[in-house]
Order: structure tokens, then C-alpha cells, then sequence
């Protein structure tokens, strides 16, 4: 057994401490270092680094955004990913830019304290993540997108803003203009294709599969 800065770790893995809502939380850059050690695809990816054409608009680190609150520092310009979903969500851009169009991000990993302040303000688990269950965000393993026109730079119309919390964001909601339906379904479709899985009730959302600890690591320590 091994004493890594107050957790017991075996040769195979790490011990976490769980927290009140019995999650495993990561609150540490150390401590998330050493899981890479035992498995490199829980690396943090730099999106801004490994996708450098790909556009980060990152919500929560402003007022705009359904809080009305900056929940990330205001110059936070980069986010991160677990490196097998970046590698993926890079497949996805150049998929993409084939037909001139490209990504723009607007969340991807979340502090799980950002979590804990969202489940405060909406307390609905068709729309934020229960603090007792973490987030794939929290984990690295989430992104909320859109496609962008790489001439334009404008976003497609996707018939709702990101973050809206109505029916008309469901990928089953069909009452829209068909131009709308069609870029749902390019986005979806390509996503699909990756290895993501969407979210019924956002059509911004999707996630990827895999055994990720949730972090609460800052951007600034991430960035290090």
C-alpha cells in the first residue's frame, strides 16, 4: 500500500475520500496526477491545445448563462476534457470542417462545486446534475456544443438558446423548422459517430462513456 498525501492507494488504484453525498471527489491537482499515473486516458486535454481551430465560449465564466452569475473566473478562455474524449471531440471538428462548419463550446469539464451551486438554484435532474450522483462535467467526461459556420462564425440554428429548459430543447421535440431539424441531426449524428451519447432533454449535451472520478480541481491548477 502506498500513502499518497493523506490517501491510501493500492498499486491498482486509488482511495478518494467521499464526500458528504457519498461522492468520490478529486480536490486536488496531486491526487489527480496520480490517477494519470495508473491510467493516462484520465488525462485533462486542453481543448484550446489539442483542437486549436475549435471555438470556446465558455457560458459560466460570464453573466450570460441561466444564473446570471460568473461561476468561472472571467478570463477562463480553455476548457478540458478526458483525453479520449478530446481525441474524439477532435475527430469531430475535422468530420465537420470538411463541410466548412466547426464547433463552438460552451461547457465542458465543471467544478463539482459549480455542480453543487446549480442543484441549489434548479434542483431538477432533467436539467443539472444531483450533487449526490456528480456530473459527467464534473468528471470530465461531458461537453455542451454547437456547430458554428466557419465563414460566418455564426452559430446554426439549433431553434433554442443553450441552456434553455423547455420541451422545444428535447431531441424528440419536432416541432420545428426543418432547416433546425437538420442541423440537430448533424450535430447528433456526427457526436453518434464518435463515440459520444446525447442527452434526451438537451440537444447541447452529450457524454462520454467511461469510469471517471469527478474533480473539483480549478481551472487555474489545470492549467499549471
Amino acid at each position: 500500500m502506498l500513502l499518497v498525501s493523506g490517501y491510501v492507494a493500492a498499486q491498482s488504484s486509488i482511495i478518494v475520500p467521499k464526500n458528504k453525498y457519498k461522492v468520490a471527489v478529486i480536490t486536488t491537482k496531486k491526487l489527480l496526477e496520480h490517477t494519470i499515473d495508473l491510467d493516462s486516458n484520465k488525462q485533462m486535454v486542453s481543448l484550446s491545445t489539442l483542437i486549436p481551430d475549435i471555438a470556446i465560449e465558455l457560458s459560466y465564466a460570464s453573466t450570460n448563462n441561466f444564473t446570471h452569475q460568473a461561476l468561472y473566473p472571467s478570463k477562463t478562455n480553455d476548457t478540458y476534457l478526458r483525453l479520449p474524449a478530446a481525441k474524439a471531440l477532435q475527430k469531430v471538428q475535422a468530420a465537420l470542417s470538411s463541410k466548412n462548419y466547426g464547433l463552438k463550446i460552451f461547457d465542458a469539464y465543471r467544478p463539482y462545486s459549480v455542480t453543487k451551486k446549480f442543484w441549489e438554484l434548479i434542483n431538477d435532474e432533467r436539467y443539472v446534475a444531483n450533487p449526490a450522483k456528480a456530473s459527467g462535467h464534473n468528471k470530465g467526461a461531458a461537453v455542451d456544443l454547437t456547430i458554428i459556420d466557419l465563414k460566418t462564425k455564426k452559430e446554426l440554428d439549433m431553434g433554442t438558446a443553450f441552456d434553455n429548459f423547455t420541451d422545444s430543447a428535447h431531441h424528440s421535440y419536432t416541432a420545428l423548422p426543418p432547416k433546425v431539424l437538420a442541423n440537430r441531426k448533424l450535430l447528433k449524428e456526427t457526436m453518434i459517430k464518435y463515440g459520444f451519447k446525447p442527452l434526451e432533454t438537451e440537444w447541447w449535451h452529450y457524454s462520454w462513456p467511461g469510469n471517471f472520478e469527478a474533480l473539483d480541481v480549478s481551472f487555474d491548477d489545470l492549467g499549471k
